[in-house]
């Protein structure tokens, strides 16, 4: 069974394309990701915790893979992977482990022009636009070597992304 990692920077629109393939695929599930992020925050379906309460539960070996990014502490519960494929969205610096955690792992990268990043991250109002310009501007280093993975541009309509992310599903038999 093959689940897949979608990767790219904050506003590239990797949640929206999740949900458009998840209201045309029945066979995938999305895992829901553990964030110590307010719940009010906006954005993704999570399940937003305390760092206290992260830190319990990954004491408690509750995480097939947990991470640090932007001051915030991230997991996967193990169990989300034991029925049918999953779409995933995870950060390119976890991929290695992710790869070894879930084999047969399959990477899509979606990835906008700064100046679509920029628009979309201030129609969030979660960061101020000096914080917009430092997370634009952050190297976010190269994807790891030795992984196939399917690049998407959604600079331009959700339309065309998301027939080019359907199609990337299309690419595993699953």
């Amino acid at each position: 069974m093959s689940h897949f990692a979608i990767v790219g920077p904050s506003g590239a629109g990797k949640d929206t394309l999740i949900a458009a393939a998840l209201a045309r695929r029945p066979d995938l599930g999305r895992v829901r990701r553990v964030v110590t992020r307010d719940p009010d925050a906006g954005g993704e379906d999570i399940e937003a915790v305390t760092p206290a309460e992260f830190a319990r539960m990954r004491a408690e070996g509750r995480f097939l893979l947990d991470w640090n990014a932007h001051g915030l502490s991230y997991g996967l519960r193990s169990a989300a992977f034991l029925d049918g494929p999953k779409l995933v969205n995870l950060s390119r610096r976890v991929l290695p482990q992710a790869v070894a955690a879930l084999p047969g792992l399959r990477v899509i990268h979606v990835f906008a022009r700064p100046e679509v990043l920029a628009q979309r991250l201030a129609a969030r109002g979660r960061e101020d636009a000096d914080q917009i310009a430092a997370r634009i501007a952050r190297d976010t280093g190269a994807l790891p070597a030795g992984l196939d993975i399917i690049h998407i541009d959604n600079s331009t309509t959700i339309e065309a992304a998301t027939t080019a992310f359907l199609a990337a599903l299309e690419t595993v038999h699953i």
